[in-house]
């Protein structure tokens, strides 16, 4: 990897830009993305719900790298890197499932649902079991969302689980249901999908059904229009909900009232599930944004949570993957429906994928330069890019001491 022609790339962007043509099309810019981006920072990787029982697991790719996360005997979450420590055999194959202990199937070694080993038949006297449990990932759950850690050591993440606990505690995660879950292919690099999602520039006229419930001309960080925030904020606290905002460079969350008359984030702008996450005020507490750079957000209104996240897979493919919540005692096809319940999100999803692969192929010609963002419309595209280059700086700082 040629760090100095990165090094070039990042400093030739102008401030308040997008980015030179080579971060986004580049192979070597994307092995650099993994190895300074996902291989530094904390990332979303689901939910409490999905791993409830003891042996349940959630086994998911970052780029290249395989990872699996686990609840032990005892109740307790754990991440591993899902390599077998024989010959590097994945142990579980991608997607959700509960087992009483970790096979591998290659060569069967074992592993306890803790990642120590427990079985290696046939190896010599002085093999040591004990030095061949499963590597180990810093994982983290915060009201009920998991995140992990790839790096040796990690970023601190105390002040993230302070300040956001009791945004979204209220909300159910820790006990939810997972209702459904989708991927979508984009032929985009993760940074064009992740810039996308970062503004509603776009929504007015991209987004129609989205744009009825969610305030698309939303100035900065959600500055609204001041009668319809002022009469949202002195409801909130009336009701005792805590709004926010907070957040830190990587992460950030804040409660938002929706347009008027809108009291969920679906297709039509009313409950899609009957049984509510969050019952004060009926439900009617607008969007619970948060979001975590650099590759998710979520928004968390009365009656369900809706996940995002841009799964890096090479220089000019993600796969998006999407998430509804639930309450954990809806039943399906009495509390809600499935196609009422993702109908917003498959449409918008949808067509943010036609806005990603054009922008892929535009950014390929050789007219592209590095355009400049509007700091009304896309301040939270401009805050994820400029945190990717200052990252992506620090950690080319770090590798050259």
């Amino acid at each position: 990897m040629d760090l100095g022609r990165i090094s070039a790339l990042l400093h030739a962007r102008p401030a308040g830009h997008s980015l030179p043509q080579g971060l986004y099309i580049d192979d070597e810019a994307f092995d650099f993305d993994m190895a300074a981006i996902f291989g530094q920072t904390w990332l979303f990787a689901g939910f409490e719900a999905e791993v409830r029982n003891p042996g349940d697991y959630i086994a998911l790719t970052i780029g290249r790298w395989p990872v699996l996360i686990v609840r032990d005997r005892d109740g307790e979450l754990h991440a591993f890197h899902n390599s077998c420590r024989h010959r590097g055999s994945i142990l579980c194959q991608p997607g959700r499932g509960s087992a009483a202990r970790l096979v591998c199937p290659y060569h069967h070694w074992t592993y306890g649902l803790d990642g120590r080993l427990l079985a290696a038949s046939r190896m010599p006297n002085d093999f040591r079991k004990a030095d061949h449990g499963l590597r180990p990932v810093h994982i983290a759950a915060i009201a009920g969302a998991i995140l992990i850690c790839l790096a040796e050591t990690p970023p601190d993440i105390e002040t993230m689980r302070r300040e956001l606990t009791p945004l979204l505690a209220p909300h159910g995660l820790a006990s939810a249901k997972l209702a459904v879950q989708s991927t979508l292919v984009e032929r985009a690099n993760w940074k064009l999908v992740m810039e996308n999602g970062r503004e509603c520039y776009h929504c007015a006229t991209g987004h129609p059904e989205l744009s009825r419930t969610f305030p698309a001309n939303a100035s900065a960080y959600f500055d609204l229009d001041r009668d319809h925030s002022q009469a949202f904020e002195a409801r909130m606290a009336a009701l005792g909900v805590p709004m926010g905002p907070a957040g830190e460079d990587w992460w950030q969350a804040v409660r938002f009232p929706l347009n008027a008359g809108m009291v969920a984030m679906t297709s039509d702008g009313r409950f899609a599930v009957d049984r509510l996450m969050y019952e004060a005020g009926g439900g009617d507490t607008g969007s619970m944004r948060w979001a975590l750079e650099p590759n998710h957000f979520c928004h968390s209104t009365g009656d369900h949570s809706f996940a995002f996240v841009a799964m890096p897979v090479s220089a000019m493919e993600t796969h998006v993957v999407s998430k509804w919540l639930v309450h954990e005692d809806a039943v399906e096809g009495v509390d809600y429906d499935i196609a009422t319940l993702t109908d917003l999100w498959t449409r918008t999803n949808l067509q943010d994928r036609d806005f990603a692969e054009n922008n892929q192929l535009g950014i390929l010609s050789p007219g592209y330069a590095p355009g400049p963002y509007s700091p009304d419309a896309e301040s939270l595209t401009l805050r994820f890019v400029d945190w990717y280059c200052a990252t992506a700086a620090a950690y080319l700082d770090r590798v050259s001491a």
